[in-house]
């Protein structure tokens, strides 16, 4: 489940050697604006501006594991935040990091070491995520799984996985959202041997995976977790 990631992405950071802090806050408020309240997204935008403005800087980002979430921080935030609050939401904006752009960055610029992790050989089948392809992109999740000297890393060329966060669990959408899934992605998945891991890094993508085609997908910080040798 999502907390056992949550577990995991703590766990893996204090191996890396940095202090993780967990400061009070509300969720991101994407939940809200995908189905198009603005008013109270934008109430709980400002009052994370509030509440995180003073903690997070180049020094200390703002890291989160679900791309949808974190990434409201990045480009939502700046629209919604109140007049006086628009520097400061602009501020959090340019420190905050999906975990994969960060950890990718940290290891291209030397931080991590590569003898941390096995050397068994791996491969894996990566389905990257609408927003993080949109806001970011898949590369640096591509990277964070790379990073372990015999693992190999392919992309599965899909789009998005018909979920589109609440709309596949919604009962009128299920066989659109099905229908979705099975363009590319989920044959993809049935088609994958059942050594090949298969990593995703949305929940409701992972979510569609298990349902659709009876894979277990791990968000890829949980693959560079279990790859540790420490």
């Amino acid at each position: 489940n999502d907390t056992e990631i949550g577990i995991k992405t703590i766990l893996l950071l204090e191996k890396l050697g940095y202090e993780v802090d967990l400061p009070e806050h509300e969720e991101s408020g994407r939940a809200w604006l995908s189905k198009g309240l603005v008013r109270a997204a934008k109430k709980i935008a400002n009052r994370n501006i509030e509440a995180l403005s003073p903690l997070v800087s180049s020094e200390t980002p703002l890291l989160g594991i679900e791309p949808s979430a974190i990434l409201t921080f990045r480009d939502e935030y700046i629209d919604l935040a109140d007049d006086d609050k628009l520097e400061k939401a602009r501020n959090l904006a340019k420190n905050t990091w999906l975990i994969d752009e960060f950890l990718a960055q940290e290891m291209e610029s030397g931080a991590i070491d590569a003898a941390l992790f096995t050397s068994e050989t791996k491969r894996i089948k990566l389905h990257g995520h609408c927003q993080q392809k949109a806001m970011s992109s898949v590369l640096p999740s591509v990277k964070l799984l790379s990073f372990p000297a015999n693992y190999s890393v392919e992309v599965i060329p899909s789009g998005c996985c018909g979920m589109a966060g609440s709309f596949g669990y919604e009962k009128e959408h299920f066989d659109i959202s099905m229908k979705i899934g099975e363009l590319v992605l989920l044959p993809a998945v049935r088609a994958s041997a059942a050594d090949v891991i298969i990593a995703a890094p949305g929940t409701s993508c992972r979510h569609q995976i298990k349902d659709g085609a009876g894979r277990k997908a791990l968000h890829p910080v949980e693959v560079l977790y279990e790859a540790l040798v420490v």
